[in-house]
């Protein structure tokens, strides 16, 4: 992974595409580019680890561009879960939990992401409440969307 400048990252693209991203949605431009700017801005090659079961769980990232796929540690080994897109987040649920990395997440294609660590994000609740609320709807939405995928998986299973 290598790190890139918000300038960098905006010179070839349209600060207001970010907002389509889920994540971002709702979001003022203003507290996207703020995050942009204060956040660490990763090129992750393709096939190249974003972080690895074990590791502290103290930031997530918000996928701008790429895919990651995410293998689940569990008994000894891992199991392949799911894809991440361009506008969805990874790590959330370790950073909000307080946990450790319980999966290892790789790139699937060249990618960039934007990484919130705990810090930042306690910064973005202290300055920008209101964009801060939006925020945790959105993560909240994606992980509720999860929560029914998974219960879909269960329910399709227990009728095999």
């Amino acid at each position: 992974m290598r790190l890139m400048a918000a300038e960098q990252l905006l010179k070839d693209r349209d600060l207001s595409g970010f907002s389509n991203a889920s994540v971002f949605g709702a979001l003022s431009e203003s507290w996207i580019l703020w995050l942009l700017e204060n956040g660490k801005i990763h090129t992750i090659e393709k096939g190249e680890c974003v972080f690895e079961h074990g590791q502290p769980g103290d930031s997530f990232h918000v996928i701008l561009e790429g895919r990651i796929g995410y293998y689940k540690f569990h008994e000894g080994r891992h199991a392949y879960i799911r894809d991440y897109n361009a506008g969805e987040q990874i790590g959330f649920m370790s950073l909000i939990a307080l946990h450790d990395r319980v999966g290892t997440a790789r790139a699937l294609d060249d990618t960039i992401t934007l990484e919130i660590d705990s810090e930042l994000f306690s910064l973005f609740h202290s300055n920008g409440p209101l964009d801060f609320g939006i925020l945790m709807m959105n993560l909240a939405r994606e992980m509720a969307r999860t929560l029914r995928s998974v219960d879909n998986i269960i329910v399709d299973k227990s009728q095999e």
